[in-house]
């Protein structure tokens, strides 16, 4: 098996993104053709763009060390150069969490490494990513395989230095080797590698986070806060001659478990090295049922189904491909993660994609081919007036221009009234904005900051962090409750003008800050074991209320200001869809007016006002022929489900919706 199944699943993704934006993009010159754009539906567009430019796909490969990670990424992305790149031997070879991606705005290859000191600072690796001369750059040559081992050997280097240094870096020096020296142990000399590094799937959008141990998940906490819960799949690594040992069931619970809540994150567990238990003596069911056996009780132990653990032999795997065995890739079960791989984790990301993008450009649409349709029906009763009053034009354009008047009329008042309501909303929206204001969480800051740093005891400390985070939540459920006034009124605005408007009924966005509320609890847990790791941290306290700010802190700052923006957004966009509709509906019947005055001016015949109608008649039957285009473009399934792969899926999760 090699990753041709997998480079095709991903090339058609990416294809169906850019069918997307193509379709999406002709959408935009066609409401301006039709006169139908307006600045809130470009910017939702523009939004919906900008999400599928940046969208990609990350897989974290996490567990502790010697399961066999970097060998199963080395099989997976680098067995065509005939050696393994990455350093994989017996013992700790990772010792940073590694980042492989593609940059296509970068002319060459390089592996980016940031030094371990900076863990003093109180920036973020994700911070660091935005400052370029923190880093240490080494090229790749791609056409030289020795050249690259040797570049990627700099990644597992370590450093000795004094035990208290290394706890004041946040290392617990029960899981560090000594040195010769008495009092001095090895670090890694590296806090995070990038690697920027062209290959096919890496290439479409493909990331891979390849993660040390436990004792690197402990000491930078932003991988467990950020970067793995970002991931659409979570590899967890076992050793099939071992199954779950005590280290791996701490990973597990203490870093992994708690993210199969978010149902953007799916976890699987990889029972590596299946080899072991290979025993041509006993034969192949022997073999066979013994990997069974262990796969049930590791899935039992972790507490997930059975199909969602993976035994297969990644050295192997690494091997046949090497030499070209197709018999020895087949027994190595490497299918079973491209299988997955193809099956669930892109599937899941088809139908994320599908939910914030696709739904709401279709809802778009559809209202704009409402607005043509009633264009095409004012002309067609144009048409039956002009042929059935051949003799009497004038009574017929007085009447027709008394009755379009009229409808304007009514539309002119509704949009006033919208307008009105729009207003209120903005008063609303200013409590919503009052309510989640970023000088209260400033305040918050600035007083855990002060409490952490005049703490001397950890109860002191735990007292802190747990009034941080209730005065944040206090501040949420402060928010929920001007979320419910606001919600309120909107709801009453829409049954209103469903009630106006039966044929274009229409649902009532909601803010929701519940998603928040969930979040900021998950952020609580994670406060919970910083706080059951103090004894592993006190040091001094400004070493810790940097390490606390680092990494929880800045979650909750980004927490917030996603939180504040969806709350403006919405707040501008809640009455969108109405304020759309009734313009447009207004704009038509001043379009009609124009025209029927030009019918009355004109000295034409009745016969060539009929052609003009016809003329413009056919003009709106190809528009909504265009509209339906899209439509379908836009409705057909993504890749994987029009494979229909995913209805065999059992456990599918569906994400959960902008908003809620």
């Amino acid at each position: 098996m090699s990753m041709e199944r997998l480079s095709q699943q991903v090339d058609a993704y990416v294809t169906w993104k850019r069918e997307l934006m193509r379709e999406i993009t002709r959408y935009r010159s066609w409401l301006v053709n039709n006169r139908l754009n307006s600045e809130a539906v470009e910017a939702k567009l523009e939004r919906a763009l900008k999400l599928l430019r940046t969208d990609h796909i990350t897989l974290a490969f996490v567990g502790e060390f010697s399961r066999g990670k970097t060998e199963l990424i080395n099989s997976l992305f680098f067995s065509s150069y005939g050696q393994r790149m990455l350093p994989s031997q017996a013992g700790r070879t990772t010792m940073c969490p590694t980042e492989l991606f593609f940059d296509p705005r970068s002319e060459r290859s390089y592996i980016r490494l940031l030094p371990i000191e900076t863990r003093v600072s109180e920036a973020s690796v994700a911070q660091f990513k935005r400052i370029p001369r923190h880093w240490v750059n080494i090229p790749l040559d791609l056409s030289d395989p020795d050249n690259m081992v040797q570049a990627f050997n700099q990644v597992a280097r370590t450093k000795p230095m004094p035990v208290e240094q290394a706890i004041a870096l946040g290392f617990h020096p029960d899981m560090l080797e000594s040195t010769s020296k008495p009092g001095e142990v090895l670090v890694p000399a590296w806090r995070h590698a990038m690697v920027n590094f062209d290959h096919p799937l890496l290439r479409q959008g493909l990331r891979i986070l390849d993660t040390p141990g436990l004792n690197a998940l402990g000491s930078e906490p932003e991988l467990t806060l950020s970067m793995l819960p970002s991931a659409q799949a979570i590899i967890f690594l076992l050793s099939a001659d071992t199954g779950v040992t005590a280290s791996d069931m701490a990973v597990w619970q203490q870093h992994i478990r708690q993210l199969d809540e978010d149902t953007q994150t799916s976890l699987f567990a990889v029972l590596n090295k299946i080899d072991v238990l290979w025993d041509d003596l006993a034969g192949e069911a022997f073999v066979q049922n013994a990997i069974r056996q262990i796969q049930t009780s590791t899935a039992r132990q972790l507490g997930i189904r059975v199909e969602d653990v993976l035994p297969l032999s990644a050295k192997q795997a690494m091997l046949a491909k090497v030499r070209k065995d197709p018999e020895l890739l087949a027994r190595s079960l490497m299918s079973n993660l491209e299988n997955l791989l193809c099956e669930r984790i892109i599937a899941q990301k088809e139908r994320l994609l599908e939910d914030r993008v696709v739904n709401q450009v279709l809802a778009l649409l559809q209202n704009s081919q409402h607005v043509l349709n009633l264009r095409l029906e004012k002309v067609n009763e144009q048409q039956a007036l002009l042929s059935n009053h051949q003799h009497d034009n004038g009574q017929m354009l007085f009447e027709l221009t008394a009755k379009t008047k009229e409808d304007h009329s009514l539309h002119h008042k509704r949009l006033l009234g919208l307008k009105t309501n729009q207003r209120l909303l903005k008063r609303q929206g200013d409590l919503l904005r009052q309510a989640s204001r970023s000088e209260r969480l400033d305040e918050h800051l600035n007083k855990v900051r002060k409490n952490l740093t005049g703490s001397w005891t950890t109860l002191g400390i735990n007292q802190a962090i747990l009034h941080f985070f209730r005065s944040v939540e206090q501040d949420l459920h402060n928010l929920a409750q001007e979320a419910e006034m606001a919600n309120k009124m909107v709801a009453a605005v829409y049954r209103r003008h469903n009630e106006e408007n039966p044929l274009h009924g229409v649902d009532a966005p909601q803010f929701n800050v519940n998603r928040y509320l969930r979040e900021l609890k998950q952020q609580q847990t994670k406060a919970d074991q910083f706080r059951l790791q103090l004894k592993t941290l006190l040091t001094e306290q400004r070493s810790l209320t940097k390490r606390f700010f680092a990494t929880l802190v800045q979650e909750v700052i980004g927490l917030h200001q996603r939180m504040r923006h969806e709350a403006e957004q919405w707040a501008s966009d809640a009455l969108m869809p109405l304020m759309q509709h009734t313009l447009e509906h207004k704009q038509l019947l001043e379009t009609h007016m124009l025209r029927l005055k030009a019918l009355a001016q004109e000295t034409q015949q009745s016969r060539q006002r009929g052609q003009q109608l016809a003329r413009y008649s056919a003009e709106l039957e190809l528009q909504l022929s265009q509209a339906n285009e899209m439509l379908r473009t836009l409705r057909r399934p993504a890749p994987v489900q029009r494979q229909g792969k995913v209805v065999n899926l059992p456990g599918m999760a569906r994400p959960h919706s902008i908003g809620e």
